[in-house]
């Protein structure tokens, strides 16, 4: 079987250093720039993985200023196959809660700010211009396994899910909330894309854990609504349960073949570039 190597990209409270053995700090540059933050190599059930904070250690790049096309690349360069991620978000249904577990197949982009693409024209960037699929953002078998996963520890979860990403770093009015769960939204957060984007244009295999802390703003009057204090109610919980699925998950993989997928995912990646 092929070997695989698991880039893991921390979400809020998600980027514990701790569940990494052996690991090693390792500061790196790209043609992108620096990632958000070290890496931190070393494995998870004798798997080579890399952990990246996605808004460093201590929370302190804003969803807007994140380098992914840096800690995308990063992860890419130094060998990794798959890029698993966790993300806090809120929930736009009710049948959603705080605390229940979403895994995402599919994305709204709302952002405004942000490079989508590692294919800018630049002198160092790749040549031509990249028109990625994205009918299917999210590696489907990557997606299996984080579901076996979840359904091992018995947590409450949904297999599916589509996440309305914003600019951030505000919560949305209500009205832009109802607008979201008209669309069809599932869950909501500020990170998704474009890093589900680069991912796909790297040719990765990317899966990506939700962690519901609230119920955004749709709710009418009278009903609890997106805060930091309602954030930070379910934080500790979720935080606790998004290290235990990654330490299932990454293992898990590990027990599959992935040549044929990584191939896909490689070939698609070079087909979609028009020089």
């Amino acid at each position: 079987m092929s070997k695989i190597k698991v880039g893991i990209i921390g979400g809020t409270g998600l980027d514990d250093p701790d569940i990494v053995q052996d690991r090693k700090e390792k500061a790196v540059e790209t043609p992108y720039g620096k990632p958000s933050d070290v890496l931190i190599t070393g494995t998870i059930g004798g798997v080579d993985c890399i952990l990246l904070a996605r808004h460093g250690r201590g929370h302190t790049i804003r969803p807007s200023d994140v380098n992914y096309r840096a800690n995308v690349c990063a992860l890419k360069e130094e060998g990794c196959t798959h890029v698993v991620v966790t993300t806090a978000c809120g929930s736009l249904q009710e049948n959603i809660r705080p605390g229940q577990i979403v895994i995402l197949d599919q994305f709204i982009d709302r952002t405004t700010k942000r490079e989508q693409s590692f294919y800018d024209g630049s002198p160092t960037s790749p040549k031509g211009i990249c028109h990625i699929p994205m009918h299917t953002p999210f590696c489907e078998k990557t997606r299996q396994v984080l579901i076996e996963s979840v359904k091992q520890l018995g947590y409450n979860y949904h297999p599916t899910g589509t996440v309305v990403t914003i600019e951030g770093p505000r919560f949305s009015s209500r009205a832009e909330s109802k607008l979201f769960r008209s669309w069809g939204g599932h869950v909501i957060n500020m990170t998704t894309v474009p890093e589900v984007v680069l991912a796909a244009e790297m040719g990765l295999c990317y899966g990506a854990v939700a962690l519901p802390t609230d119920y955004d703003s749709w709710r009418d009057e009278g009903n609890e609504h997106v805060s930091v204090e309602v954030v930070m109610k379910t934080f500790k919980q979720n935080a606790e349960k998004g290290k235990k699925i990654l330490l299932e998950a990454i293992p898990r993989l590990a027990n599959y073949d992935w040549a044929s997928v990584i191939e896909e995912r490689v070939v698609t990646a070079k087909e979609s570039v028009m020089v």
